[in-house]
């Protein structure tokens, strides 16, 4: 798989001496839908604001699609565009006017074919006339995406794409993000709704004070990271766990039986703690497992780094 997006040592010193940034080493995927993770202060908003040209970097190099931020601004800035967490708007502009304009900005020619396009994919068609200060929050996000596709950017970050804006309109929206993956967009996005990094993402990094502390694919990373529950339903209750099962550290709650485990370590050893738990007397009426949730991980992640 190519890469389009490349960061090469990257750090951001800023003049009161915080380094906001210390050797962030990334490649982003051509394609991808890739989730950038990290509690508030982190750097995730200076490490997209050093790729759009917003913020200078200290040190280090980025290169988009082959070209460099500094010595190929003009280029490397109409490859992206940008979803910022503010919604900033003229009030007054109609949402067709918005879009056009935003796509003016970057050299563009009029293409009221693509502009109209893009609008009725974010089902922004019947707003097209509506001034901006009359539009809902999650219609105004859906007019910032509408801005930051008007040129046809190959790299589209989303900062916070959805907060503010409620279930059903997120679930529409993270199906157009979809649409916009499948038609060659890649796709970086920041969110506090990690549900949602684990619903859409195809890979996953994790950034703290500064630094990226893992980067792996969604399944490799709740594969590696992730701990499994082994949850038997007791067919009668237990007074204690027997101490010929001392070994598995087993948990008793009510009338369940719970083996947590490292899912890539230790899954070989369930059909002996079954042949144990058998010859101890105990019978279940029913198994099942419980997953970590990537919410879980990252928290753990972050408390460990």
């Amino acid at each position: 798989m190519s890469t389009i997006l490349s960061i090469n040592n990257l750090t951001k010193v800023y003049s009161s001496n915080f380094k906001a940034l210390n050797n962030i080493n990334l490649q982003i995927h051509r394609g991808e839908i890739f989730a950038l993770l990290g509690p508030n202060g982190a750097g995730k908003t200076t490490l997209i604001n050093i790729i759009c040209g917003i913020v200078n970097p200290t040190e280090g190099e980025v290169l988009v699609d082959g070209y460099n931020i500094i010595k190929d601004f003009r280029k490397t800035r109409s490859l992206i565009g940008l979803v910022p967490q503010e919604l900033v708007a003229e009030a007054f502009e109609t949402v067709w006017h918005t879009v056009n304009f935003s796509r003016g900005l970057f050299g563009k020619a009029t293409d009221h074919a693509y502009i109209e396009k893009v609008i009725k994919q974010l089902s922004l068609w019947d707003k097209k006339d509506n001034k901006m200060m009359t539009l809902s929050g999650g219609m105004k996000r859906r007019v910032m995406i509408a801005k930051a596709l008007s040129h046809k950017p190959k790299v589209l970050f989303l900062d916070e794409p959805t907060a503010g804006v409620d279930v059903s309109l997120r679930q529409d929206m993270w199906k157009q993000v979809r649409d916009l993956q499948k038609s060659g967009v890649t796709i970086i996005l920041t969110t506090h709704y990690i549900e949602e990094a684990e619903e859409m993402a195809d890979r996953i990094g994790v950034i703290n004070k500064g630094e990226i502390i893992v980067t792996e694919s969604k399944n490799e990373l709740m594969k590696k990271l992730g701990r499994k529950q082994l949850i038997l339903d007791l067919r009668s209750s237990l007074s204690s766990i027997p101490a010929s099962l001392s070994k598995w550290a087993l948990e008793l709650n009510n009338d369940k039986l719970i083996y947590t485990y490292d899912t890539a370590k230790e899954e070989f050893c369930i059909p002996e703690l079954l042949a144990s738990i058998a010859s101890a007397g105990i019978t279940f009426k029913d198994i099942h497992t419980k997953q970590s949730s990537l919410e879980e991980i990252f928290i753990k992640l972050v408390k460990t780094s």
